[in-house]
Formats: C-alpha cells, structure tokens, sequence
C-alpha cells in the first residue's frame, strides 16, 4: 500500500477526530461570527453529525476508544517511533514536504501510525491463519537476502562489466565488483559502497519486480550471467547473502505475519475484525439521531474467530 495515501487517508479522519473531540461539549459557545448571526458549538454539531464525513469521523473515534482499551499495551511508543523513522528515512529530505502536501504533522501521523498497529493486533488476535494459508504464502515467499548491483545506461557497458567478472577468481570477485560499481554505476546512492542494497524479501515494494525475480534466482556468491534490464536500465547483480528458501516450518512466524499483512489490506477481513472489537466494547449510541451509525457492524453475526478469509484467499 502506498505509504503516502495511506498517511492522507488516515489524516481525514484524524484532523475530523480531533475537531469533533473539541465540540464534544456541544455546548453555545461561539464557534463563529458573522454579520448575519453567530454559529454554536450545538448548531454546528447537528450540522456535521448529518453528514457523512461526519458519521466517519465518529466511527473512527468510537473505534480507536475500543482498541485503545483492548489493545493499548500490546503497542508501545517505541514501535510506533520505529514505524515512524522508517517513513522518514524512506522519504528523507523531502519527508517535511510530503507531511505539507498531505495536510500532516509529524504529531497526526504518529497518531495514524498507533491506530494502524492497535488495528493490527485486533486482526492477529481475531483471524485464525490456517496450514493452508501458510502454504500458499510460502509458494512466492523468499527469505531476505543482500545483494550489490551495478546499474548503467547501455547493456554493452553491463555485458562489458560481467566479462570482467568472468575473468575474475571467485576470491576477488566482491572487490572487483566494488572496483567496477564505483567505476561504471549510475546509481549514486550504492557506488561508493560496491553497490550494496538494503537486504529485502519478497514482500519488498520499493524494487523492480524484474530485479526481485532475478536476484532470488541467485545463489551466495553467484552473480547474473546476462544483464538485467528494468525501467532504470541495465543491472548485474552480485549475491551476496543467500540463506535459501528452507521450510515452510523454519519461516511459519514470518509466514504468519506476511499473511496477517494481507489481510490488513482485505475488506471483508477488516470488517469482521471490527465488527468484532465493537461488540466486545459494549459500545452505546446516546445521540438518537445517531443510534443506526454501528448498525453494518453491530449487526454482523460472527464467531470469535475468523479463517483470515480463507474462502477467498
């Protein structure tokens, strides 16, 4: 999912979350003037809890009471600080510019990064991930693995580079493909450091499934016989840390999570969890103008454990 959509879905909801704790008085103070008249924190209550911006700010607000209350120590401020240095690292210099664009503080988005992970623990402790699951998930999975590449313009200057590194003895072969990166790479960020890369798995989204499926093919050591082109341009890719894709019992935790993972992005599974959660927050409606606002999940008949969606998985 894409961590900027996210962070501004998230954000609609929050800054309404926060208007509407403020107007939780509902009493006559002024909210505004005007020459026609003033406008009370009541009168423009009943105006917003008519729509449906409103109904969902309310939905989120009696949602987030509930997990906080179910799951609240299970998410520590240090998680949430985790999650959030890895978007700041991950946008970096321009990390204060797309907090701006999407409308953020660094304050809101800790906010949003809690709930996501409260949200979480509910989906691990309300969906049952099955033998079956694990098995399917394992069928694409592959563990991390390090690999250093050398990105160029032209696929005569990658066929030039693996020559090289034909004629190299196998016990030279990371020092001659740092002597090559930082000669011929165009990727600035990797050439001063032999073309390394972050480790990654097969979940990773920020490289080219092309590359993915090529590095993955490679054992600790080998490196790609033919270059690989992607929309960057051409790459040869040197393993450098392969552990093997082992056994489905040896990654079942991983496994697990990844699954887990998925189903945070399925609507149907997210509906059942919350509907879940809500029953079990023995939650009360007092605004009869609201009393329906639940109803799609109060009224959901489930049992205490759900298959992760199995039926459609």
């Amino acid at each position: 999912m894409d961590v900027l959509i996210n962070m501004k879905k998230w954000f609609i909801a929050l800054a309404g979350l926060l208007l509407t704790v403020t107007l939780a008085g509902c009493g006559n103070k002024t909210v505004a003037t005007t020459d026609g008249g003033k406008i009370t924190e009541s009168a423009y209550y009943s105006s917003l809890k008519g729509t449906s911006s409103g109904k969902q700010v309310l939905q989120q607000m009696i949602l987030n009471k509930v997990l906080e209350k179910q799951y609240g120590s299970k998410v520590s401020k240090k998680e949430v600080t985790k999650q959030f240095n890895t978007y700041k690292a991950q946008y970096g210099s321009s990390f204060s510019s797309v907090l701006s664009q999407s409308g953020m503080t660094q304050s809101s988005l800790k906010t949003e990064i809690r709930s996501n992970l409260l949200l979480k623990e509910a989906v691990k402790d309300n969906v049952k991930v099955s033998d079956k699951q694990l098995e399917k998930q394992f069928k694409s999975y592959q563990p991390k693995v390090t690999v250093a590449h050398i990105l160029v313009s032209k696929k005569s200057t990658a066929e030039k580079v693996i020559s090289d590194l034909k004629d190299t003895k196998k016990s030279d072969l990371t020092s001659e493909f740092t002597k090559d990166a930082k000669k011929y790479s165009t990727d600035t960020a990797t050439k001063n450091k032999g073309g390394k890369l972050s480790a990654f798995d097969s979940t990773d989204t920020s490289l080219d499934s092309t590359f993915k499926k090529a590095a993955f093919k490679l054992k600790t050591d080998e490196y790609t016989a033919t270059p690989v082109k992607t929309q960057y341009g051409y790459h040869v890719i040197l393993m450098l840390k392969n552990p093997g894709k082992g056994t489905i019992k040896e990654h079942k935790a991983e496994l697990t999570k990844q699954v887990i993972d998925n189903d945070m992005n399925d609507s149907t599974t997210l509906h059942n969890v919350v509907a879940k959660v809500l029953k079990k927050g023995d939650v009360s409606i007092k605004d009869s103008d609201l009393k329906n606002i639940l109803s799609d999940y109060l009224s959901t008949s489930s049992s205490s454990k759900t298959s992760a969606s199995s039926s459609s998985k």
